[in-house]
């Protein structure tokens, strides 16, 4: 059995997803969100990630870890979300973890087969490639599932 973790990095909210493949399904196992409050000062909420990253790692003892990489389309956005990025290959780093990204059209490409897929597509996706019932919810809990399927489907086409 191997242990995927896939995050979606964000500041006020990081998804993560964890996965196991027996076989050659993937078994949805959690999934959630790390939530900063934005009232708070910038140091506490990283460390809340450190802390939370930890706790994750921890918990679920994966093999492989996976998260998008980063997307520029606000600069300000994406200065708080390379600042969470930074927490956590930090935490990576001391627990000896190496992060393999994967660009959002890459995610979107292995997923559904159309690199410029919608959210929508996407989250329908990962509904059905594990078997759920329903899209997880939030929606970064569910873009860090569908970051964990597409390590699973670039390990098994390596």
């Amino acid at each position: 059995m191997t242990r995927i973790l896939g995050f979606d990095p964000g500041l006020a909210t990081l998804g993560y997803g964890v996965i196991d493949i027996e076989g050659k399904r993937p078994i949805m196992r959690d999934f959630g969100v790390i939530q900063t409050p934005a009232h708070q000062p910038l140091g506490e909420r990283l460390c809340t990630i450190y802390q939370d990253v930890h706790t994750l790692l921890e918990q679920w003892q994966p093999q492989q870890v996976a998260a998008e990489k980063l997307f520029f389309y606000r600069m300000a956005n994406t200065i708080t979300v390379a600042q969470a990025r930074g927490v956590l290959l930090l935490v990576l780093a001391q627990k000896g973890l190496p992060l393999v990204e994967f660009a959002p059209p890459v995610v979107k490409q292995t997923l559904t087969g159309y690199g410029k897929a919608d959210k929508q597509a996407v989250q329908q996706a990962v509904a059905q490639e594990l078997a759920l019932a329903s899209i997880p919810r939030p929606d970064d809990a569910a873009d860090a599932l569908a970051v964990a399927l597409t390590a699973w489907v670039q390990m098994a086409l390596a």
